[in-house]
């Protein structure tokens, strides 16, 4: 029998811990996201609750979807469903990201009101270099915190962010040590959660306005755009070369 993929407990400070653990990597998969909006959910309706700690065991927080079965693991309607559940859950999130947020993992975090980031993190949208269309709300989520421009050339390159420069951007809140990160976070967590939980919930919602509802129209079109980008010849070489870690030759077909 298989571990869970979460662990959650809630200390006595009001702040609940909710911890992926499908080391190294904690691929992107249904279980890891409709678990997480399953926690996420349960935790509103829990008044010993006031604010979470998002954070991962192993070598990455989220190294986005698991490619080597040759492309087969990406996202479906019934993941994006999950996600849409996530942004319109009420607790306030804050993410301790360390390793790689990459692809899916990168929305996973953006999903979070705050991301403490350590020096080694690496955020990354790189959908263009697996010739893909982003997704998990990343067209809505990503210019909503670093701007249009900022958001395009991640978009378009695909490039990999480390943690001082995801503070810069926005991508990020706060720099910490490994060590030090989810200690971190969890302090911000107790800061939020020694405020009025009813006013926290208020100003949550009124900042955040019809933010779900908008990640949840993208994900109509994201999902649209990767299964008719999935059928191109591009997808498929962006595939191999990630799993060959060479240069993709792509060829517009």
């Amino acid at each position: 029998m298989s571990e869970p993929a979460l662990r959650i407990d809630i200390g006595d400070d009001h702040v609940a811990t909710i911890e992926m653990r499908r080391p190294p990597n904690n691929f992107f998969s249904l279980e890891l996201i409709g678990g997480i909006a399953d926690a996420l959910e349960a935790l509103d309706r829990e008044p010993r609750c006031r604010a979470a700690v998002l954070c991962a065991e192993g070598k990455h927080f989220c190294a986005g979807a698991d490619l080597s079965g040759g492309g087969n693991a990406y996202t479906t309607g019934e993941l994006y469903a999950a996600a849409v559940r996530i942004f319109r859950t009420e607790t306030p999130v804050v993410a301790a990201v360390h390793g790689a947020a990459i692809g899916g993992g990168l929305g996973l975090a953006l999903a979070a009101d705050f991301r403490i980031a350590a020096p080694e993190a690496r955020f990354s949208a790189n959908f263009a270099r697996l010739g893909f269309h982003q997704g998990f709300g990343l067209s809505v989520t990503l210019p909503r915190l670093v701007g249009e421009q900022a958001a395009a050339e991640l978009l378009y390159t695909g490039r990999r962010v480390k943690g001082d420069e995801a503070v810069d951007l926005g991508l990020a809140d706060e720099l910490g040590s490994l060590d030090d990160l989810r200690s971190i976070a969890r302090d911000l967590a107790r800061e939020i959660a020694i405020s009025a939980p009813l006013a926290i919930r208020s100003i949550r919602a009124t900042l955040r306005g019809d933010l779900a509802e908008r990640v949840r129209a993208a994900t109509d079109h994201e999902l649209v755009e990767q299964e008719r980008l999935r059928a191109t010849a591009d997808f498929a070489e962006g595939n191999r070369a990630m799993a060959e870690r060479r240069t993709p030759k792509f060829a517009g077909e």
